[in-house]
């Protein structure tokens, strides 16, 4: 990170530029198994792809609305981390009916379908998977993503000042979300470079956003992403805990 980073998408590029290498996210779901690695240079190719498609297919402009109707998961990581790039507010858990687009997951497909704009359905399989039927009204993500440009460049600037995160009815704008994520990151248990901080908290408010994915990235941290983690034990919790070399807990 560098101190004149204003935006969550300046923190992305700059993680890039120190170590593209080195693990960001590394996301389990307790409920099927799966577990998925991003490196700081996998995952901003997902949101360099996001971003292109937010940008160019769903004509999104900065000031537009888009409504996250997804969980905590490395995809949804993805889409806050475009919508900073493109300039848009990421509305979590928003108003469909009051949003420019909306993204959603498979379990609240019809609430989404009230957005009169652009819809977009994550299937939220293992791998980015696609929907086995897509669904009607909505273009899947895992069909329209990799076709996407692996580089992004915004059409016009993006402003810090601006609104940029809307969660729990409370607005951020860019500047806000990095000034946050810097000052709170040492009661999150992030002290620097290698921090390693295991969340298993939603993404419905700033407390599980900024540990699910800002504070690390303000740090030079990862974060081990856990969904479905009341369905661990405290053993095999134990044994994670070790394994992915873990240094701080939010659950």
């Amino acid at each position: 990170m560098n101190a004149t980073d204003r935006t969550p998408a300046d923190l992305l590029r700059s993680a890039l530029a120190a170590d593209p290498g080195r693990p960001l996210v590394t996301f389990y779901d307790d409920a099927t198994g799966e577990r998925v690695e991003l490196s700081v240079a996998t995952f901003a190719n997902w949101v360099a792809k996001t971003s292109n498609l937010l940008q160019g297919d769903l004509a999104a402009a900065p000031g537009d609305r888009v409504a996250l109707l997804l969980p905590a998961h490395w995809q949804t990581a993805v889409w806050l981390l475009a919508c900073a790039s493109v300039g848009v507010v990421a509305d979590v858990g928003g108003s469909p009916a009051a949003a420019d687009v909306v993204v959603s997951g498979p379990e609240t497909l019809d609430a989404a379908g009230s957005c009169s704009g652009e819809r977009v359905a994550l299937a939220l399989r293992p791998l980015g998977g696609r929907f086995p039927q897509p669904p009607a009204g909505f273009a899947d993500y895992a069909v329209e993503v990799p076709s996407q440009g692996d580089r992004f460049a915004p059409f016009a600037p993006v402003d810090p000042e601006e609104p940029s995160l809307i969660v729990a009815g409370r607005e951020f704008s860019g500047a806000e979300v990095v000034e946050r994520a810097r000052a709170e990151a040492t009661g999150l248990g992030l002290t620097g470079p290698g921090s390693r901080l295991l969340s298993g908290l939603s993404y419905d408010t700033w407390e599980g956003l900024n540990a699910g994915l800002y504070g690390p990235l303000a740090t030079g941290g990862s974060v081990v992403l856990c969904r479905n983690l009341g369905q661990l034990g405290e053993e095999a919790l134990a044994k994670r805990i070790e394994s992915e070399r873990v240094t701080a807990t939010r659950r």
